[in-house]
């Protein structure tokens, strides 16, 4: 019987089990199938099985027609821990935003809880330092969600002397030793007071950053402590600003007005809340020209400097309560709320935590 000519299929398959894998390797890719080879950038090409490339393989370490190219991916920031301002003095508010952080974060400053709530393209607290705040170091510590387990910011700020003036003024004697008969209205004035700062916290009811609610000389700081008529001593919890009786007073900010009440020591007194647990305080004005609940945008009006109240003249009282805490005006005009750059070596992400 003559010998069968093997079909062109067992050839192949013999011609495999004769020369083994490097036979495979050579055989090429079915046209049902699309094969993707390359190398990363960096890494270290496999060394050939034998002696010369297979024909048609290709070059080590070259980009082929239909090999898909490594992709340059920009790195995903972690998140960030900014600090306003990096070197404050007792009775400052303080601005912490916190940029990459993919949930609200928390955190404390000094022990105090911050109060975050969602800003820009991050989140944010303000908070505040108290006016009995000693010189040093003050920790902050915040917890941030990145795109893994969370990370702990730990910052830190450089508190610097005060600088608080000692002064002495005279008013009239009613205020130094109130009489019985006003007593009772000092108490009213006190709970209108608590009333008007027990607002919910919310997020911020402005955009931009604040401005001075008239441009006039500041004529008694921040902290002054003084001495009334030689006898009571008190520490001036607002910024003092020059004006004759009747010049425009306009809102610092966006916000509802939470209070228009006479008072027997601020006298005509608006105060406007700003939301973030910021308030702004206007006293001794001569006329108020908004009413209680009304919304007010940067540069309304909001009444007229006067001479009302406790005073020693007319000038306008301008007060700034943060996060519970009376706070210098002044710096609260220096944050920058619109987009701050990170303090540098306040803030770094604590090994071991899990990274962003």
């Amino acid at each position: 019987m003559p010998a069968r000519t093997p079909s062109a299929p067992r050839v192949f398959v013999l011609a495999l089990l004769a020369t083994g894998a490097p036979a495979l390797a050579a055989a090429p890719p079915a046209a049902s199938s699309a094969v993707v080879t390359g190398s990363v950038p960096g890494s270290t090409a496999p060394p050939a099985a034998s002696g010369t490339r297979a024909p048609g393989a290709p070059t080590p370490g070259a980009v082929v027609q239909g090999e898909l190219a490594p992709l340059k991916v920009k790195p995903v920031d972690g998140p960030r821990l900014s600090l306003q301002p990096a070197h404050p003095k007792p009775g400052d508010p303080v601005l912490v935003t916190v940029s990459g952080a993919s949930a609200l974060p928390t955190g404390t400053l000094a022990g105090r809880p911050l109060r975050f709530f969602a800003w820009n393209d991050g989140y944010a607290a303000l908070t505040s330092l108290p006016v009995e705040q000693p010189e040093g170091t003050v920790p902050v510590d915040v917890t941030a969600a990145g795109r893994g387990l969370p990370v702990l910011l730990s910052g830190a700020l450089t508190v610097g002397s005060p600088g608080f003036r000692e002064r002495e003024l005279r008013v009239a004697s009613k205020y130094v030793s109130p009489p019985k008969a006003v007593k009772a209205r000092m108490e009213a004035d006190r709970k209108a007071f608590a009333a008007a700062f027990a607002q919910p916290f919310r997020a911020p009811l402005f955009g931009q950053n604040f401005a001075w609610p008239r441009e006039a000389t500041v004529t008694a700081p921040y902290g002054d402590r003084r001495s009334f008529n030689g006898k009571l001593q008190t520490q001036h919890f607002g910024v003092d600003l020059d004006g004759a009786t009747g010049s425009p007073v306009v809102a610092a900010n966006d916000g509802t007005v939470v209070m228009v009440r006479d008072n027997y020591a601020s006298g005509n007194t608006v105060l406007v809340h700003h939301g973030a647990g910021l308030y702004t305080a206007y006293f001794h004005l001569s006329r108020i020209d908004v009413k209680d609940g009304a919304t007010v945008k940067q540069g309304d009006a909001l009444g007229l400097v006067g001479s009302t109240g406790r005073v020693t003249g007319p000038h306008l009282h301008w007060g700034v309560k943060a996060d519970d805490r009376w706070v210098d005006g002044q710096t609260l005009l220096k944050l920058d709320f619109t987009g701050a750059p990170e303090a540098p070596g306040v803030a770094t992400n604590t090994p071991g935590l899990g990274n962003p």
